[in-house]
């Protein structure tokens, strides 16, 4: 697979560990145990994808994917404490793209490590190639680009996949949980992953993020995408 995967965390147990199981999987690892050594690797050579503790030494992980985010759009898998939610959707606001909680399977890492380097190859759900249009936005699905006007939208793997998806099913209502399961590929999870996501787009590809016009919520079932006036 020839891929750069950064670990983060303070713990040496923990991305020893870690460290193992991706190389496992064809994975090129690198470990670091504070948020300020992280960040300077990461922005001098990025990594395929980084693998990134929430509670970290010198700059917090929620400020290392803030800064990363500002700056390239590497994918972020997060490593949260269990039962913590708030931290959770904290991360998945900053920009992350999944997250596991701690006590964790190594083996399920992995996996999910698998998902989302698929997904920022563009080769998950989205289906390779085509081009999506909707007025003056554009989703180039094989080029992995989204267009708006003539700026280009930064957009995390996950906020990609969800986007394309929508506007492959438009004027269909899905439920979180349907979501969940069509693009994120879980059985089960936390629904406000999807809630996260979908006010993270509005505010990227909206003109009014607080009056949105294409990612509408269809109260008592979850969102839909509705094409603009004009829309191809």
């Amino acid at each position: 697979m020839n891929t750069r995967i950064l670990v983060v965390d303070d713990d040496p147990t923990v991305s020893e560990v870690v460290a193992r199981y991706l190389e496992r999987d064809g994975h090129e690892v690198e470990c670091v145990g504070d948020g300020a050594e992280a960040l300077r690797r990461a922005l001098t050579s990025p990594p395929d994808l980084m693998v990134l503790d929430l509670m970290l030494p010198a700059i917090d992980g929620l400020e290392v994917c803030r800064k990363l985010r500002e700056r390239w759009p590497v994918p972020v898998i997060m490593l949260t404490a269990l039962g913590e939610e708030l931290d959770r959707v904290a991360g998945l606001e900053t920009g992350a793209d999944d997250y596991v909680v701690k006590p964790f399977s190594p083996r399920e890492l992995a996996l999910r490590v698998r998902s989302v380097l698929r997904r920022a190859s563009g080769a998950a759900i989205t289906g390779g190639t085509g081009v999506l249009r909707d007025a003056d936005l554009v989703v180039d699905v094989g080029a992995h680009e989204v267009l708006l006007g003539e700026e280009r939208v930064m957009l995390t793997a996950r906020e990609f996949d969800l986007l394309a998806y929508l506007m492959r099913n438009p004027r269909q209502a899905f439920s979180r949980t349907a979501l969940l399961d069509q693009v994120w590929g879980w059985s089960f999870g936390d629904s406000s992953t999807v809630t996260v996501h979908v006010r993270r787009l509005r505010e990227k590809i909206e003109a009014d993020p607080t009056e949105p016009r294409r990612i509408v919520t269809v109260w008592g079932v979850g969102y839909r995408y509705e094409p603009l006036e004009g829309a191809a």
